[in-house]
């Protein structure tokens, strides 16, 4: 089953008394979702990061404290963003971008070595790569938005996609961020496909893309080490590295149920970046299966109502950017999780919401706000021409079911109607 055909299965007509609503205060489910995904990290990066806490910062509750002040900034701006329109964006896009790659090249001359790597500014406390994964969303869309009826010449549209893409990864790259460069190449090429990208232009995009993450992991160190690791343990899950295999020892000791909160063991005795990237085990070990079935299930419903709000943007634009910001939420969630049981090699992308960090949850919160924008327009009328013809997104999204031969994108084609 396509995307396409699972949002626009999920989008049920609007009633007048529920398009008030909407419009009013954005799509209430999906605020109950994050509200209880916030909660649940705060809950758990509490017990993963007490004792680290602790030792490093005698205080038991220091990132706790900061993580907190984050959601709070967090929160107040996803709550701002909201409430204006998000066709504003079109205007902030292109200096959004603009900055997002002022802020990569400082990163570089400023030589912040943290961890093997220079990521971050002001001692850490901004981590430029998670914005570039919001603007590069944001900008794209309103990219693709503006030159729809070019996406099937080659020249016109793949190729300025791929100098895009390729500018913003290669900053992030030489941090060096494998992971991040990975994850906007992933998202430019979604967000080409929902705008209505002929089908051999993506064909020719994947191909091109895993040619060019072949020759990257090549020379790059950290790449080939952990591409060499992931082999090994998809052989023998025994000869993964030592993170992998933490992290297993917890996802075992959890089994059902859990330990209990604050109860797990390998965060004290060598499971790294507990209260990050790893805070996935934290969760299983001490929650067992059904915490991290629940966890799932909040995510599954960050993507249902995510979707549905795509379905029903008044415009392309809208359309392009609900999904392409919620794809991003929930990939970042999935490789997460994935990780952290083998399934793909060991990556430094966060848990959205429940991982400790800044610029991650507040980039994630800026996308909620987003997307409560764009679902309290969700019932506004389309007066426009315009909008009229924008509508073809919905056969853009739609895996090309009915059409496979031919672009969705193609001038003179009649706009479907999918609110």
């Amino acid at each position: 089953m396509g995307i396409g055909t699972f949002v626009n299965k999920s989008a049920r007509p609007i009633t007048t008394a529920s398009r008030r609503a909407h419009t009013s205060t954005g799509d209430l489910v999906l605020i109950a979702g994050v509200f209880a995904l916030c909660l649940f990290g705060l809950l758990m990066l509490y017990s993963a990061s007490a004792d680290f806490s602790l030792r490093n910062y005698n205080s038991a509750t220091f990132m706790f404290n900061k993580q907190l002040i984050f959601m709070a900034a967090g929160i107040l701006i996803a709550f701002l963003v909201s409430r204006m329109d998000y066709h504003l964006l079109r205007r902030f896009a292109l200096p959004l971008m603009a900055a997002t790659v002022i802020f990569l090249i400082a990163i570089l001359l400023v030589k912040d070595v943290r961890n093997g790597a220079v990521r971050t500014l002001t001692g850490g406390s901004i981590q430029p790569s998670e914005l570039a994964k919001l603007v590069t969303i944001l900008y794209l869309s309103v990219w693709l938005y503006s030159k729809q009826e070019y996406l099937h010449n080659i020249q016109l549209g793949l190729v300025p996609l791929a100098v895009i893409l390729g500018g913003i990864a290669g900053l992030i790259y030489l941090e060096p961020d494998l992971s991040a460069t990975i994850t906007v190449f992933l998202l430019g090429g979604l967000l080409f496909f929902l705008a209505g990208g002929e089908l051999r232009q993506i064909i020719l995009f994947v191909l091109v893309a895993l040619i060019a993450g072949w020759i990257v992991i090549q020379f790059s160190s950290t790449g080939r080490a952990r591409m060499a690791s992931y082999l090994a343990g998809l052989k023998d899950p025994l000869k993964s590295s030592d993170h992998i295999l933490w992290s297993l020892e917890a996802v075992y000791k959890g089994g059902w149920f859990g330990v209990g909160i604050g109860n797990a063991s390998t965060k004290l005795i060598g499971l790294p970046f507990s209260a990050t990237d790893s805070i996935f085990a934290v969760i299983v070990e001490e929650l067992g299966l059904f915490g991290a079935l629940c966890l799932i299930a909040l995510y599954g419903i960050l993507l249902w109502r995510g979707l549905v709000i795509a379905s029903r943007a008044p415009d392309l634009l809208g359309k392009v950017m609900a999904a392409g910001l919620t794809f991003w939420i929930t990939i970042e969630a999935f490789i997460n999780m994935s990780m952290i049981i083998g399934l793909v090699p060991v990556a430094g992308n966060a848990l959205p919401f429940v991982s400790a960090g800044g610029s991650n949850l507040i980039s994630t919160l800026t996308a909620i706000g987003i997307l409560l924008s764009i679902s309290r327009q969700s019932g506004t009328k389309k007066v426009t021409a315009e909008n009229n013809e924008r509508r073809s997104y919905s056969a853009s999204v739609d895996l090309r079911r009915r059409d496979r031969r031919r672009s969705v994108s193609r001038s003179g084609r009649p706009a479907s109607h999918s609110g």
